[in-house]
């Protein structure tokens, strides 16, 4: 995995209407053109990149160190998406709040329409956000889900998690060509602040894979016999472990949910993350049974990341940025940009043997 790290602070405000009508049409050209030039693939791949990701959003005129970033930039994505359908060359789903629980209906519905494989991503949403929910317990509590895919079924994913102690947030993001694992390192990066949490659990680590199939074991235990094992001190199981305190879990609703889990049985890991009702509570009691009965410590390292934070804000300097830094948004050169880059989309879709000249064109302007 790429090691990736950005310090995402949050800002007060939201981007103005002027600034977000621009905003869409800037970033559904550049979408447009990175998908003609060299296909949706590669638009993806730059999605999952966070360094390229914060260069985005600083080119469409936000606040490059904002967290706000992260969710106008995929707003503006999707407002292109809702305005240029299929012709933007990816689909979107996702959004903030109460609108990313929505997201298996949306692909579903794109999926039934593009003849895609709908089942598959609406798993890899889901999944994806199970483990930055849930398996990942970094102290950063998941806000936005954005799922981007392909006409083949290519997907990624970029969701952002606030810490509301120290009011920085954290970004990660997924490729889905480079996971093999849902629930072993299937992050593509993760851009924040290293995590200040006292009990943080990663369990997709790459080290945490006993704790995961111990885990699982548990949960094929008659539910009455792992409780009493649990409460009663030196056991079946290991000679000398100590009784899980009340405060670490809660007996009665993880029987609740035990019963449920045992009924089904899961396979592995990533079966259980996936079940309705297992929940951050949930993997985190288990983790802890599975340390003190079976002596396979749970994985309390962040996740990795790696960033260059002094790069992305010369991105800024194209059209300014939403809060004055390094200058207000310089609507002229904005607009100057919108009719040039939608012009090179025009031009490349007329004449696709042109296409190249158009792109030269753009990018000496750009220079």
């Amino acid at each position: 995995m790429r090691r990736q790290i950005a310090h995402l602070p949050l800002h007060g405000g939201r981007a103005p209407s002027w600034l977000f009508k621009r905003m869409h049409r800037l970033a559904g050209s550049i979408v447009q053109l990175i998908v003609e030039d060299q296909g949706p693939a590669e638009m993806l791949n730059r999605l999952a990149d966070p360094f390229w990701f914060q260069a985005f959003g600083c080119v469409l005129g936000f606040d490059w160190h904002s967290s706000g970033l992260t969710t106008v930039t995929c707003g503006a994505i999707g407002e292109a998406y809702r305005r240029m359908g299929n012709d933007l060359g990816i689909h979107v789903a996702g959004g903030k709040g109460g609108v990313s629980r929505k997201t298996p209906e949306q692909i579903a519905r794109i999926a039934d329409r593009q003849t895609l494989e709908g089942e598959r991503l609406i798993h890899a949403s889901r999944m994806s956000a199970k483990v930055d929910s849930a398996a990942v317990q970094d102290g950063y509590q998941i806000y936005t889900h954005h799922f981007f895919f392909s006409d083949e079924n290519q997907w990624c994913v970029v969701q952002q998690g606030m810490n509301d102690t120290n009011g920085y947030a954290r970004r990660y993001h997924w490729l889905g060509s480079t996971v093999e694992d849902f629930v072993s390192e299937p992050h593509n990066a993760v851009a924040s602040p290293p995590a200040d949490e006292p009990n943080l659990l990663n369990m997709v680590a790459h080290q945490a894979r006993p704790s995961r199939e111990r885990s699982t074991e548990l949960t094929r235990i008659q539910p009455d016999r792992l409780l009493r094992e649990v409460s009663a001190g030196p056991s079946l199981f290991m000679p000398a472990h100590h009784p899980v305190q009340t405060d670490d879990i809660n007996p009665v609703r993880l029987r609740r949910i035990l019963d449920v889990i045992h009924e089904r049985q899961p396979a592995d890991f990533a079966t259980l993350l996936g079940m309705a009702g297992v929940g951050p509570k949930t993997i985190r009691s288990l983790a802890l049974i599975a340390e003190l009965i079976y002596g396979t410590p749970a994985c309390r390292d962040d996740v990795p990341r790696r960033w260059s934070p002094a790069d992305p804000p010369t991105f800024t300097y194209a059209h300014g940025g939403k809060d004055g830094h390094p200058f207000p948004v310089d609507r002229t050169t904005y607009d100057r940009s919108i009719a040039l880059l939608e012009s090179a989309v025009r031009r490349s879709r007329l004449d696709p043997a042109g296409r190249d000249q158009a792109l030269f064109r753009l990018t000496r302007w750009l220079s």
